[in-house]
């Protein structure tokens, strides 16, 4: 029976805590980019991680404990009450006076655990950050300093958790004292009664036996007491993501994309201003037009708004006013995954994932051959390098493709959007981290994937958008200049002043 009782409750624990985790991982995959603007990865990786573990333990081990002395402390007070009903009221009576400062120091208690959590998780988004940027740390000599950080943060971490500990403990001696103290005057009561011969000696030592069942239970219900309250503050934190809406809200009825295989973008009269800085307005009126298969190159100084282009065409944020049209259709009318299926990125700084060179390919599309995914990564000129790697395709790239230069993380990351095969394709200085020779290999399978395919590039290397159709200037999130490179080049204005800069002209 004990060990029935065990496993059921352990098994629940499990299951409770494993679809916790499964819901709250999937709310947050759900959520915008403006979501991750205010909470670290690394906190919500505590959540995901230490406050469901405390869950576990709660519903697993503490739970198991509370219910066999709830069952202890019912058939006690039964006992009592058959025994001695008079004993038993005057008992029952001072319990109810309990309650109430029970209730107001497990309400504390679920306070400071709820703080203990947030210092726990701000040590761990700390840790997280940091250990992404060791080689930075080390070039700038702050190892030490970093030590410090975590230590300071992790002893803020401990102070917290002591006081918890110290709330915890005095409600835990509250009521195994209170609890004590009444039954012993209940019990002199008893002895009293004893003695004037309305109760006998044998019911006196009955009552007691009971008075020690409900007194220990009692005090194995506080320890578990204390254990929910401290739950409590962790289930708040994770209720908190559970119920957490995205920013970009689809369609209730999401429209089909009416034309695909090719794909022609209209801004018109689009302003936008990112939700943590709305003094700042980051696209100010903007308004053109991209036809089919157009190559478009978007130039301008740092902040002149380009790449909020990109997050506003693949919906990361949704435009203040304005509209962005995909084939004549308001992008916000179409359902998030058909838009994010028809474009196809590579950004500045390419993401390689915890897996081998196939696989990081096979990415752009999960569903492609083995050799679709070697016939796009030739195209990125990536088996220029990848046969040199120990084990060719099945090598294992490392966290965040540390086996790789940046350049050969760059071109990765065009292999994967060249096998996704969208109609359209933003390129985010696709060749920033390349050196001159790389580049020149690499812009040849650019080329390839641009074919037939309409193509916005960021560039501020303004050498590689000599062969677009049509260059976008932007300055301040206004759109300053169009035109052809040779045109922009004989206006004289922002694109003239620019190449002035990088090359003789």
């Amino acid at each position: 029976m004990i060990s029935a009782r065990y496993y059921t409750v352990s098994w629940i624990g499990e299951r409770v805590i494993a679809d916790i985790r499964s819901a709250v991982y999937g709310r947050v995959m759900l959520q915008s980019a403006q979501f991750f603007e205010t909470l670290q990865t690394g906190e919500v990786l505590s959540r995901l991680t230490g406050d469901t573990t405390l869950i576990q333990t709660v519903v697993g081990s503490s739970v198991s404990m509370g219910l066999r002395s709830l069952f202890q402390f019912t058939g006690g007070m039964f006992m009592l009450a058959v025994t001695s009903f008079y004993l038993f009221s005057l008992n029952l009576g001072l319990m109810v006076l309990l309650i109430i400062p029970l209730l107001v120091i497990g309400r504390k208690v679920k306070k400071l655990s709820r703080e203990s959590q947030d210092k726990i998780a701000d040590a761990s988004a700390m840790a997280g950050e940091i250990l992404n940027a060791v080689p930075t740390v080390q070039a700038y000599t702050q190892e030490q300093r970093e030590t410090q950080r975590f230590t300071d943060s992790a002893e803020a971490s401990f102070i917290t958790a002591i006081r918890r500990t110290r709330v915890r403990s005095a409600l835990t001696a509250f009521i195994v004292i209170a609890v004590m103290g009444s039954i012993i005057f209940v019990l002199w009561i008893g002895a009293n009664l004893v003695q004037g011969g309305s109760m006998t000696g044998g019911q006196l030592a009955s009552f007691i036996l009971y008075a020690v069942i409900v007194a220990s239970s009692v005090s194995t219900i506080a320890e578990v007491w204390g254990d929910i309250m401290r739950a409590a503050g962790a289930t708040g934190r994770l209720l908190e993501l559970l119920h957490a809406e995205p920013a970009i809200v689809e369609a209730k009825t999401p429209q089909a994309l009416l034309q695909t295989g090719k794909a022609k973008i209209q801004f018109d009269h689009v302003t936008f201003r990112y939700p943590s800085r709305l003094q700042i307005i980051a696209l100010d009126e903007i308004t053109f037009d991209i036809a089919p298969g157009e190559n478009i190159a978007l130039v301008g100084p740092s902040g002149a708004g380009k790449t909020t282009l990109f997050q506003l065409l693949l919906r990361f944020y949704d435009v203040a006013q304005g509209v962005i049209r995909y084939n004549g259709q308001d992008i916000r009318q179409l359902s998030l995954r058909e838009l994010r299926n028809n474009i196809a990125i590579v950004p500045q700084d390419p993401v390689i994932f915890s897996a081998n060179a196939l696989e990081n390919i096979r990415y752009g599309r999960p569903e492609a051959t083995d050799q679709e995914v070697m016939t796009a990564a030739r195209s990125a000129q990536v088996e220029e390098f990848i046969h040199r790697l120990p084990e060719g395709y099945q090598t294992f790239l490392g966290e965040r493709g540390t086996r790789l230069s940046g350049g050969q993380r760059q071109r990765i990351a065009i292999a994967r959007a060249i096998l996704k095969n969208a109609p359209l394709l933003l390129l985010d200085e696709a060749t920033s981290a390349l050196d001159a020779n790389s580049e020149i290999l690499v812009q040849d399978g650019l080329d390839a994937a641009m074919e037939d395919r309409t193509t916005l590039i960021i560039a501020h290397r303004l050498a590689t958008v000599k062969k677009v159709d049509r260059v976008i200037v932007l300055d301040h999130g206004r759109v300053v200049e169009t035109g052809s490179p040779d045109e922009l080049l004989k206006q004289g204005g922002l694109y003239a002043k620019l190449a002035s800069l990088q090359f003789a002209v």
